[in-house]
């Protein structure tokens, strides 16, 4: 039984290298399409129908990239569809919120000092806002706000700056952030799923049976595909947040969230138009610049319960379960000693201002509540803490993989 915790992580590994690697390649192949439609030139030696070129030159070949307004004379019966990044990049992070968020839930899902949740009930709102979110913002789309494309990225951004608030009322901070990202990855996956592949598709059948496309197809899918192109890059931010707590484990983290979506536009804009002009906005810098500024003034202020707070709380049932385990005391003794003065409301440690990842070991409660990530890292593996800050005696390891064992046994 206790081998599931290292089959599990494995799973979850394996599952986010996935993730990194459909993202690269979506965002990839996003990014490119975007430059290369803003680089093509006019050439009136280009055939009927075509809007631009552009060459080429990368690994020693040179590119000739021809685009046609709505589609060459003769459609051609093979055509590349870049869809799969996209489709697989989503369902991959699904995956991988459903076994971090979800299935360890208890720990890293649900935060008891800011609301009274079951687990299910945690799954249920993690769920369900990502597919509401989804049908709220197409509804937006396709409403008269549509036609107005900067008012609508100005109430997109407002829902996302009220989700933002809305998760760090519910989850943990590191969930709050992921979640948003999942929100916003949702829409954009969603867009190309259902309304950018599908309209590519009419025009396609409309071009093979000989019939004029109507314009409004590539007109959604301009609004779509805007959409995507700014809210990649936070996007990006949020699913690394985690790892950061800094980002996550503040009071005022749901506006360092909601800042990001705003660098996410400078920085979008400067690209955008460098590929279309040669030459950028070097303003959007500074924007950004002092943007970052501010998020890391925001980021001074430590989130988290108070050693008062935690001693006050009682335990839940998962926290109860390890904390009643037999070797628990040796292994509470084993942590405290060599892993607190980091892992503190206020380390002791020079040079550390917050816990590393937000990972407080200093109560009972704390390293019950932590207790796979103990086992992992400090029973299974020497990943904890640091040989070069402390060298942490082969008893006082085994004493964690044998209270591990122990409240996993059954």
């Amino acid at each position: 039984m206790y081998d599931l915790a290292i089959i599990w992580d494995w799973i979850a590994f394996s599952v986010r290298w996935l993730h990194v690697i459909t993202a690269m390649a979506w965002i990839g192949a996003s990014f490119y399409f975007i430059a290369l439609d803003l680089m093509l030139k006019p050439n009136p030696d280009l055939p009927d129908g075509a809007h631009g070129e552009e060459w080429e030159v990368h690994g020693g070949g040179f590119y000739h990239t021809v685009k046609y307004t709505v589609a060459p004379a003769r459609m051609p019966e093979h055509l590349t569809w870049h869809k799969w990044q996209s489709y697989t990049t989503w369902l991959s992070g699904a995956a991988l919120l459903m076994i971090l968020y979800w299935v360890s839930g208890e720990l890293y899902l649900l935060d008891p000092t800011k609301a009274d949740l079951t687990l299910w009930q945690g799954i249920v709102i993690s769920g369900g806002s990502l597919t509401i979110g989804w049908l709220a913002y197409d509804q937006l789309c396709k409403s008269k706000l549509g036609e107005t494309p900067t008012v609508l990225m100005l109430v997109l951004f407002g829902i996302l700056v009220v989700m933002s608030w809305g998760y760090h009322q519910i989850f943990t901070g590191r969930a709050a952030l992921l979640h948003l990202g999942a929100f916003t990855a949702t829409i954009m996956t969603a867009n190309v799923f259902f309304q950018i592949m599908p309209n590519q598709r009419i025009v396609v059948e409309d071009l093979k049976a000989g019939r004029t496309p109507d314009a409004k197809y590539g007109k959604i899918a301009k609004l779509r595909s805007t959409h995507n192109n700014y809210l990649t890059l936070p996007v990006v931010f949020l699913m690394l947040s985690n790892h950061y707590p800094l980002a996550f484990a503040t009071e005022y983290a749901w506006i360092i969230a909601a800042l990001i979506f705003l660098t996410g536009v400078t920085i979008r804009h400067y690209f955008n138009t460098m590929h279309r002009t040669g030459t950028g906005p070097h303003w959007t810098w500074a924007v950004t610049v002092l943007i970052m500024v501010v998020i890391a003034w925001l980021s001074t202020v430590p989130g988290g319960e108070s050693y008062e707070q935690a001693e006050a709380r009682s335990m839940t049932a998962h926290e109860t379960r390890f904390a009643s385990a037999d070797g628990f005391d040796d292994a509470y003794y084993a942590v405290v000693g060599n892993c607190s003065m980091c892992h503190a409301r206020e380390p002791s440690w020079d040079g550390i201002r917050w816990a590393p990842r937000n990972v407080v070991l200093e109560t009972e409660a704390d390293v019950a509540r932590h207790a796979e990530q103990i086992y992992l890292q400090a029973g299974r593996s020497h990943a904890m803490p640091p040989p070069n800050a402390i060298q942490m005696d082969p008893e006082a390891r085994a004493d964690i993989v044998a209270w591990f064992r122990s409240a996993t046994a059954n």
